[in-house]
């Protein structure tokens, strides 16, 4: 599983991506965003002390920090060359799967609906959930199109709609990455702050892990952030298979 995830990590990051030597560079041109600019080695790498400079110096032209993300299982001679080279570890964290066959039904209020969107004002609320969630800028035209390259590379995107006078407000979000190879990650599960705590976050990773069936993915995955996020996961039906890497040069 560790193999077909960091598989599905370099695919993610090939359209519009770089290479600097052994390492797959995925720039965001738009956004500056950590998660947004990352490296992902080849698997078995152990590089070179110039095949890491030649990966810092490709980010540093774009004015980016050079960081990568990826599943140090398959290239485990990657994370010494980066120590020695002053990288500092952001965080491990724990690689969940879940077959869609095994969701576990997550309860929601009766208020609140769980559904796939994909039409442009629905994206936008999405987005501006997703943005608010994450403490990042006000959302733009750029992250409603990244939404849009979702479903158009054959991901889902949902929402949790919760009741109210004006025909319901977006309060939480969630994606099912691009497929590749039976294998998608599940990201950007997010709720706005006063509706936390009341099983939405779980309800839409439910669903679009049941969904991904539907769109050619066996093998959802996600890496959650903390332990709660992980508990929420695990409630799902999601289990640990192993760990990702987050690293960067300060």
């Amino acid at each position: 599983m560790s193999a077909a995830v960091h598989a599905y990590l370099r695919a993610a990051a090939e359209p519009g991506a770089r290479r600097a030597g052994p390492f797959l560079i995925r720039f965001d041109e738009h956004d500056d965003a950590p998660p947004f600019n990352y490296a992902v080695p080849d698997d078995g790498l152990s590089p070179t002390a110039d095949e890491v400079a030649a990966l810092v110096a490709a980010f540093r032209e774009r004015s980016r920090v050079p960081r990568l993300e990826y599943v140090p299982q398959t290239s485990p001679g990657v994370e010494a060359a980066l120590l020695a080279a002053g990288f500092v570890a952001e965080g491990r964290y724990p690689l969940l799967v879940c077959p869609p066959e095994a969701v576990v039904g997550a309860p929601v209020s009766a208020r609140v609906e769980v559904r796939l969107v994909s039409d442009d004002a629905a994206l936008w609320e999405v987005a501006r959930v997703m943005n608010e969630a994450f403490g990042a800028p006000e959302a733009s035209e750029h992250d409603v199109a990244r939404l849009r390259r979702v479903l158009d590379g054959g991901g889902l995107v949902a929402a949790a709609v919760q009741d109210g006078e004006n025909g319901g407000e977006v309060v939480g979000s969630g994606q099912l990455g691009r497929p590749h190879e039976g294998v998608a990650e599940v990201a950007g599960i997010a709720v706005l702050p006063p509706y936390r705590r009341r099983g939405i976050a779980g309800a839409v990773t439910a669903l679009l892990t049941r969904e991904a069936a539907g769109a050619g993915v066996g093998m959802p995955f996600l890496t959650p952030g903390d332990d709660a996020a992980a508990r929420v996961y695990a409630r799902v039906g999601y289990q640990r298979t192993g760990e990702v890497l987050h690293i960067s040069l300060p």
